[in-house]
């Protein structure tokens, strides 16, 4: 009954959420407090409510003071020079435009954090696509993509999550990934190819010009001109590369790194009290509704947790194993696997499901590595950009104003195309059984 009642829990989240009749906000609040009383947990829904949000509260204020931070760098114009190579080196082609947004998510994946890899990618190209007319959503999905396949590695929380979770070394574990890997980034670079392609052709129907040859001329309006500090480019610049070092090397932890960080800006390049006070105000409004994004989500997983229904879909779902179908289940897995982003949290399926399905499959003589590699062709890797139990989707889709909804009718197909490629070079390279 409760496995059953999460299960319709999250199905109507994401019909909420995906449908665009209901805000993310009112869904991820309204449709878990309703399952927790249907099921009979009445005045403890509010404990869960509070665990959860506890839980998210660092990342509730990384986040905020992130947004404020990289805010007050842009407008300060720390990324006009980028964007202007970016325009050089790209012309005013959608093709290579998107082409080039893939590929700088997945370097600035390497340190395996999406919130940072969102939080560089996006600001830094959101003005660019823009400028042409280019559809946000491309923008999202060409950073998902980029970001969701580099999770694959081995400091990546999946793929550590999943070694710990079977007790085996994640270096074994991910060895045989790495051609699986490189497979998925070419497929996911040709999609994203085929994006741009798309994008040209939807900007020349429109009667606009889309092509190499054309010269986008950088124009400030006389707002933008006043709060420019171009004398303090490269001072900005030492102290972004330092926050985000000091938070990759764990030196503090990256909520008080954003602290500082949006201080040192504000002081930095806006030394007067009025104009500090109207940086923050100018971009309270983003930081605010992610915040109240990110809580709302808390008290989402906070109640599923709390209740014990993601246990209990676990418990439930694993139980209808035919024990015949065991040799098929690592590839069944992985088909799956990206879709499963959307119902269980990286926690929850890496030490909760995962180990049930690895020693049910033991004991029929599947190898437990061979489920675990199943699991991560999609599940929280390819996925993660677009499930609503991850905090950095809801910063993806708030730095490129993208609906939630609208982000996954788009990169859901992508992403899970994605996913099935890597399934395919799995099998083809030994590493699932078919």
């Amino acid at each position: 009954m409760l496995a059953l009642l999460g299960l319709l829990t999250i199905l109507v989240l994401l019909a909420a959420i995906m449908s665009g009749r209901v805000s993310p906000l009112v869904a991820l609040i309204v449709v878990p407090t309703v399952a927790s009383f249907a099921g009979g947990f009445g005045a403890q829904t509010g404990k869960f409510i509070t665990t959860g949000v506890q839980s998210l509260a660092p990342v509730v204020g990384m986040f905020v003071f992130a947004i404020l931070f990289f805010g007050i760098v842009t407008d300060a114009g720390m990324f006009d020079p980028a964007i202007d190579r970016i325009l050089r080196a790209v012309g005013t082609h959608p093709t290579w435009i998107v082409v080039g947004t893939f590929v700088l998510a997945s370097l600035v994946h390497l340190d395996g954090s999406g919130a940072v890899t969102f939080l560089v990618t996006v600001p830094a190209l959101l003005p660019l696509y823009e400028r042409l007319g280019m559809d946000r959503r491309v923008l999202a999905a060409a950073t998902a993509l980029g970001a969701g396949v580099m999770n694959v590695l081995p400091w990546g929380g999946p793929t550590l999550r999943a070694a710990g979770a079977l007790k085996m070394p994640v270096a074994v574990l991910y060895r045989p990934l790495v051609p699986v890997q490189l497979c998925g980034m070419l497929f996911a670079l040709g999609l994203c190819w085929w994006l741009g392609q798309r994008e040209t052709r939807r900007l020349v129907e429109r009667g606009g010009t889309a092509g190499r040859e054309v010269s986008v001329a950088r124009t400030l309006t006389e707002s933008e001109r006043v709060l420019r500090r171009p004398g303090r480019f490269w001072i900005n610049v030492a102290l972004t590369v330092a926050v985000l070092t000091l938070m990759i090397a764990s030196a503090l932890p990256p909520v008080a790194m954003f602290m500082l960080g949006t201080a040192a800006a504000l002081l930095i390049n806006y030394p007067s009290v009025a104009m500090q006070r109207e940086r923050v105000d100018a971009h309270a409004r983003g930081a605010l509704m992610m915040a109240s994004i990110l809580l709302a989500a808390g008290a989402f997983t906070g109640i599923l947790q709390g209740t014990g229904m993601i246990a209990a879909m676990a418990s439930s779902a694993v139980a209808y194993v035919p024990r015949g179908a065991a040799v098929h289940v690592p590839l069944a897995l992985g088909i799956v696997s990206m879709p499963l982003s959307l119902l269980f949290d990286p926690d929850s399926f890496y030490f909760g499901v995962l180990p049930v399905v690895v020693e049910t499959t033991r004991m029929l003589g599947v190898a437990p590595t061979a489920v675990a590699h199943g699991a991560l062709m999609g599940q929280m890797t390819v996925g993660f950009p677009v499930s609503p139990l991850t905090p950095s989707t809801f910063l993806l889709v708030g730095l490129t104003g993208v609906e939630l909804g609208a982000h996954q009718r788009f990169s859901i197909p992508l992403l899970w195309a994605t996913s099935l490629a890597m399934v395919l070079a799995a099998v083809l390279l030994g590493v699932i059984a078919a």
